[in-house]
């Protein structure tokens, strides 16, 4: 149902309205209703405070994208891989729209039946697949981030949960977060429920990934002790090493506040496409794993 909310960078508000209504209905099972913060002064953010927190979740809401430009030109939001004929789905005052991507080199159009109106944000088109071992459809970045948070808010005691946008644009609504859970709450750890990459070094199937760097580099001190977690919880976890990559991490890090953070979340193939493609077994580890992290840390 997520994957095929309409939410690009900026827009974010389909997700906002989601998350709310999602809350709303589910929060009287949950172990501890939590505090909401949302509306003025968080923007489209909706941030969760359970008991008395120690650690954070973030989780981004948004999705990359494209945005009309003129003369059907298209520009990316985010980092979108891009091939022809890739369908594309969005909306202006005239109506829904259904689009074919169009790739010349370096630059990007739409092929459709009429002018879209300029400024109309379009994303890939939902294709939900599933079999035994794999969920594949676009915004598994960062849906599933999002749903990882939502089942660990159903028994979470202690701690809080920021849903964020911007992510994919290099950051915008994680700073202020921030200054809100460091100044009210005290709380400067914080876990990154995202999703990273199959590689040659991270497989389908061998657990959550715990990224020890990516463009940002942690405190080393803080992940070796999210890593005894993993080690003493014995769920299935894989160690990252990449040089390129970001996430909320890295705007905390760049932040006034003096925020720890690892990331923490599931590998994915087929990244920024409408292909990608998780292993269950990931996902049950990811999700295990912040169930530990956030009792013990």
């Amino acid at each position: 149902e997520m994957c095929q909310i309409h939410a690009p960078a900026g827009h974010e508000v389909a997700m906002t309205e989601f998350l709310h209504a999602y809350i709303k209905k589910e929060k009287k099972n949950w172990k501890v209703q939590p505090k909401i913060f949302s509306g003025e002064g968080f923007q489209d953010c909706i941030v969760l405070v359970f008991g008395k927190p120690r650690t954070a979740i973030f989780a981004h809401i948004d999705s990359i994208g494209f945005t009309v430009r003129y003369g059907k030109e298209l520009l990316k939001i985010g980092g979108p891989r891009t091939e022809n004929g890739w369908r594309l789905v969005g909306e202006d005052s005239k109506g829904e729209i259904e689009c074919t991507l169009k790739v010349d080199g370096e630059k990007l159009s739409y092929v459709y039946k009429r002018e879209i109106e300029r400024g109309t944000m379009l994303t890939f088109r939902p294709d939900w697949r599933e079999d035994k071992n794999f969920v594949q459809c676009c915004y598994m970045d960062n849906r599933l981030g999002v749903w990882n948070a939502l089942k660990v808010a159903e028994t979470l005691e202690n701690g809080i949960i920021a849903f964020s946008c911007w992510e994919e644009t290099g950051g915008g609504s994680v700073e202020y977060l921030a200054k809100f859970i460091y100044e009210k709450y005290g709380v400067s750890q914080a876990i990154i429920s995202d999703i990273t990459w199959v590689t040659p070094g991270v497989p389908h199937g061998a657990g959550c990934v715990i990224s020890l760097r990516d463009s940002g580099l942690p405190r080393r001190s803080y992940v070796n002790r999210i890593i005894e977690i993993a080690k003493k919880s014995k769920v299935p976890y894989q160690l990252e090493v990449e040089g390129t990559g970001g996430s909320d991490g890295n705007v905390l890090q760049r932040s006034a506040y003096p925020f720890d953070w690892c990331f923490v979340g599931a590998p994915e193939d087929f990244v920024h496409t409408p292909n990608e493609k998780v292993h269950k077994a990931d996902i049950q580890s990811m999700l295990a794993l912040y169930k530990a992290i956030m009792k013990k840390l």
